[in-house]
């Protein structure tokens, strides 16, 4: 159980009421000083410095069983010679033992590793090993010193061995070996190097929490309501503070963590619901009816028919269009999922009701793809669309901005040049004035900045008509993303948004079939390659450098491009596409290879958000286990675009065929790699790989937390901790339906926790 450090900052008054730590028994200025520098200046502080972990001689684990559950669990699949997918590498084990030998060896360029074998009540052992800071592990591993061991272990079958390679290690000194022998639950806090250096152990900062804990929980105030916390039957906020610091029982403790989990989540969630209340109380969204004559014709003439994930995301389209207030809606969908076709209804319903509508794409080629799609699917319909993109001839561009203005154009296709910038500058173009926009739609909504979003929803509001009174009327905003994100990530991080997700594939499309291959095994694949080309089918081939590295070990596509054109392919027109490239080369060369002008494209991961090439059977991913999962899977949906048989071959080095317990830092993150090729092999829903992604790297690596607008959450795991979400959430949106501005009695200690904490503003509603 780890929970990162609280550094919340108190009021003027609170601090004024607290002890300086400098006053706190046994402290003094010169620890009191290592104590601030971390955050901690009051006993108020002090009481939110919360254990990151705890030793628990009750639920630690033994030596004997991490032997037997490896010898159990066979990790790796002998038929397909891969580790299984079942291996996680997010469960950390803690032991309890005694060091019992150290030893420091030199190896590689001098480098030392040192490594101490220990033993705990099991009789069985293991080793700890540690690469760097040999140093410090020199003057704290001493043998015979008992001590608490975290990490993940791994077993050398070769030498029946376990060991932990880099562990988070803990010294329990000889008066918590007492409390540790009779069962109490020992906190363990983060200590930084101010704080060793001035002398403050474990044992000094309990004492310390307690202190402050005697001075200060009488004045912590609730920050639930009492219905909220009956309802979900959590701890008061008292109970569950004494509780982190020095729990009776690992009960009790699951239930004080529970209480932290679901507050953090449940004030997280209240933002979302404000901000979503906010919007659909400020604005009046275009008057679209979705009783359109144009979508009807353009469904009757379908060769087949919608699935029934398009057909729900239109039905969720058709109720935000009636509501009267503008839709913000998350359309979710695999790649080839068609996506493409329930927007192109959509903005058919906003044209039939006099308005035009705008489709953002990231790139000048993909932003073409679209045009040419919906001058394909409406081409009968009397809609007139067109195409603004950057580098068009001025007669042609002003002819075009002319149409717009007039509102002769009905859809309008493009890049960055919809909001008059281009991918650097933001500065609006001259001539540029839509015609009463109702509707809104940007594909791959993750490429483009807040403020570009902004700046095109600015420029299709101020061409609206405004309601009487001056009420803001605004056009209905839906945003496509082809990332699958795992549905409770979904839930949290698109909480003011609505959310379609189109999880089937349209009828007709064949299953990509993944196949796991060794170098060894690359002849083969390239005579496979050959004879689906004389076919008249294509191929791509990716590498994970642009060029040969002397730092990183794997394949370029410059040095591969030159050696499979001139010894593998001679007699196939082959193409390059790297991020090194400028944009119109990238243009020009995944315009060629649409175009069959190229039998195989070399690339880099550049080719993972690109434009469909229906007649692309092949994809080759070389030292595949270098990638991520989203990466490959957005890879992978580069083929199969087509009622055609389509291939992803993920190639690996042949030492993954063989169970090789390689000793060295880099072998859990190339175990890992191996578990993504065969979640890749497995299966090809999208979202049941993001589950999988989520698990291995966490909810944070996926997003990177700036760009999500996801907390670093103290407490929750968004992977884990699906049920406490759900709940925080529906209380929080109902909370918000019944009291949106925090007025009633009973949500007093709410309204004062926002205050606290200095969230209320961002023009949420206000709260009284």
């Amino acid at each position: 159980m780890l929970c990162k450090r609280d550094m919340t900052q108190m009021t003027d008054s609170q601090r004024r009421s607290s002890t300086p730590v400098q006053f706190i028994r046994g402290v003094g200025p010169r620890r009191a000083e290592a104590l601030i520098a971390a955050g901690l200046h009051t006993s108020a502080d002090l009481i939110r410095y919360y254990p990151r972990s705890y030793i628990d001689r009750n639920a630690a684990g033994s030596l004997s069983d991490i032997r037997r559950k490896f010898l159990q669990n066979n990790i790796f699949d002998i038929e397909k010679n891969i580790p299984a997918a079942s291996v996680s590498l997010k469960n950390q084990t803690t032991v309890i033992a005694r060091i019992i030998k150290v030893r420091e060896h030199s190896f590689g360029a001098n480098r030392k590793m040192i490594t101490a074998k220990i033993t705990d009540d099991s009789a069985d052992s293991a080793e700890i090993i540690f690469f760097n800071n040999v140093h410090y592990y020199r003057l704290i591993l001493k043998e015979g010193e008992l001590i608490a061991v975290s990490g993940n272990p791994e077993y050398d079958e070769k030498y029946k061995k376990t060991a932990f390679y880099h562990p988070e290690i803990v010294r329990i000194d000889d008066e918590d070996q007492a409390e540790y022998r009779a069962g109490k639950i020992l906190p363990v806090y983060m200590l930084t190097q101010e704080m060793r250096k001035a002398g403050i152990g474990l044992k000094m900062i309990r004492g310390a929490v307690k202190m402050a804990l005697d001075e200060e929980i009488a004045f912590t105030g609730e920050t639930l309501s009492a219905d909220i916390l009956a309802r979900n039957s959590l701890p008061d906020i008292r109970r569950a503070i004494r509780t982190l610091h020095f729990p009776d029982s690992t009960a009790t403790l699951d239930r004080a963590l529970h209480r932290m989990k679901f507050e953090e989540l449940f004030f997280f969630e209240m933002i979302l619901a404000m901000r979503r209340r906010g919007l659909k109380t400020s604005e009046y969204g275009a008057d679209i009816n979705p009783k359109s004559a144009k979508a009807r014709s353009l469904l009757n003439g379908l060769e087949y028919g919608l699935t029934r994930a398009q057909k729900r995301a239109l039905n969720d389209f058709a109720r935000d269009f009636q509501s009267g207030q503008p839709m913000n809606r998350l359309l979710q969908g695999d790649v080839g999922s068609g996506k493409t076709i329930v927007s192109a209804f959509a903005m058919l319903m906003a044209v039939d009701s006099g308005y035009q509508a705008l489709l953002m794409a990231p790139t000048e080629i993909l932003a073409e793809q679209h045009y040419h799609t919906l001058k394909k699917l409406l081409g009968n319909s009397g809609v007139e669309i067109v195409q603004l993109v950057g580098g068009q001839k001025k007669k042609v561009r002003t002819e075009i901005l002319d149409s717009i203005a007039l509102g002769k154009a009905n859809i309008i296709v493009g890049t960055h040049a919809l909001f008059g910038g281009s991918k650097s500058s933001m500065k609006e173009t001259e001539g540029l004035r839509y015609n009463n926009v109702g509707l809104i739609v940007i594909d791959e909504q993750h490429r483009f900045g807040v403020m570009q979003r902004a700046k095109l929803k600015s420029l299709a509001t101020r061409s609206l008509e405004q309601k009487e009174g001056g009420a803001i009327h605004s056009p209905h905003i839906l945003v496509m993303s082809a990332t699958p994100i795992p549905r409770t990530l979904a839930m949290t991080l698109y909480g003011d948004l609505d959310v379609s997700i189109i999880d089937e594939m349209p009828p007709g499309r064949r299953p990509i079939q993944t196949q796991i291959v060794f170098e060894s095994q690359l002849p083969e694949i390239y005579e496979f390659i050959r004879t689906e080309i004389r076919k008249g089918r294509q191929a791509y081939i990716v590498y994970p450098l642009v060029e040969i590295s002397e730092k990183i070990e794997a394949k370029s596509a410059v040095e591969h491009y030159e050696f499979l054109s001139s010894e593998i392919f001679p007699n196939m027109k082959i193409g390059l596409l790297h991020g090194q490239m400028l944009w119109y080369e990238k243009e020009d060369a995944m315009k060629a290879f649409k175009n069959r002008e190229y039998d195989i494209m070399i690339a880099t991961t550049v080719v993972e958000v690109g434009i469909d090439v229906p007649n692309a059977t092949i994809m080759l991913i070389e030292n595949a286990e270098r990638f991520g999962l989203a990466q490959l899977h957005q890879l992978r949906g580069r083929v199969g675009r087509s009622e055609l048989q389509s291939y992803c071959f993920l190639a690996t080095k042949d030492h993954f065929r063989y169970v090789i317990h390689k000793r060295d830092e880099e072998f859990s993150e190339r175990k890992a790699g191996v578990i993504r090729l065969r979640a890749m092999r497995d299966t090809t829903d999208g979202f049941q790989i993001a589950e999988i992604d989520m698990k291995l790297r966490g909810a944070g690596n996926i997003l990177g937390t700036q760009q999500s607008g996801v907390p670093e959450f103290q407490f929750s795991d968004l992977v884990s901790d699906i049920e406490i979400i759900a709940s925080a959430r529906s209380e929080a949106f109902a909370l918000v339906n019944r009291d949106p501005h925090l007025r009633s009695a009973e949500n007093e200690p709410i309204r004062n926790e926002f205050r606290r904490k200095h969230i209320v503003g961002e023009n949420l509603v206000d709260i009284a």
